[in-house]
């Protein structure tokens, strides 16, 4: 095992066990690491028989690995812009086996209709950067303030390319925040990516939502299912049963 890490895992980087089919996954904690966010879409998320998911803005590859982990998908290919990030998830991929289930591409998200063209994927995963512009305190971590801050890509891009990108009744799946989230349903409605189901993510159970799971169906009926809210943490700072689950990948 010594071996096999001094030869996909370079000087500054870990390699974190996910907990789920032996899979690791390669990250640098100077950048960015994944947090529970991925960990909750790709739990909420569905990818069916023979359907190809794309993840846009895949960072290290969290996304498409945990997906391919925990569904029957046909093909799962991450997007993402940021070089070094590219070839860590590339890296992960090799790491566990999986170059015939993952593609990484590096590339834009503005662009990724003209690079995949018009309805290449059923299913669309999106963690995206949550704050506006200048909202929140800037980091000096280009690499996290990317990330985090709608420096090169906006809500507007990810729904446009969606749109296009996307089958007839192909599925987006995104978290967001919830102060986003009246932008979020208007925009998603606007670009005929009809909101369909929604479930509120709360750290207690008295607390307020800190995060927003959504799902949107391409040229769907306005009819959207609030599920019950996911809870994370019990009174007592453990993990709550299902969030553990997800983890787990048990959907049950």
């Amino acid at each position: 095992m010594k071996d096999l890490n001094s030869r996909y895992v370079k000087e500054g980087e870990r390699l974190d066990d996910l907990q789920i089919k032996g899979y690791r996954i390669i990250q640098n904690p100077g950048r960015f690491c994944f947090g529970m966010d991925a960990v909750l879409l790709s739990y909420f998320a569905q990818v069916k028989k023979q359907e190809r998911a794309l993840d846009l803005g895949t960072g290290t590859g969290i996304l498409p690995i945990l997906l391919e982990a925990k569904n029957e998908g046909n093909h799962y290919t991450g997007l993402e812009i940021q070089g070094e990030s590219v070839n860590m998830a590339r890296r992960s991929v090799m790491y566990n086996g999986l170059e015939d289930k993952i593609d990484i591409i590096e590339g834009d998200i503005r662009n990724a209709s003209k690079r995949f063209g018009a309805g290449a994927f059923q299913v669309i995963t999106v963690n995206p950067p949550y704050m506006i512009g200048e909202h929140g305190l800037k980091n000096e971590n280009e690499a996290l303030y990317i990330a985090r801050h709608e420096v090169l890509c906006t809500l507007e891009d990810v729904l446009r390319e969606s749109a296009k990108l996307l089958t007839p009744k192909g599925r987006l799946y995104m978290v967001h925040r919830p102060f986003r989230l009246p932008e979020i349903l208007a925009k998603m409605s606007a670009y005929r990516i009809e909101p369909k189901r929604m479930r509120l993510v709360h750290p207690y159970i008295d607390k307020e939502p800190n995060m927003v799971l959504v799902e949107g169906l391409r040229g769907g009926n306005p009819r959207m299912k609030v599920e019950p809210p996911l809870i994370v943490y019990e009174r007592d700072g453990t993990y709550t049963e299902e969030l553990l689950r997800a983890y787990s990948g048990d959907c049950s």
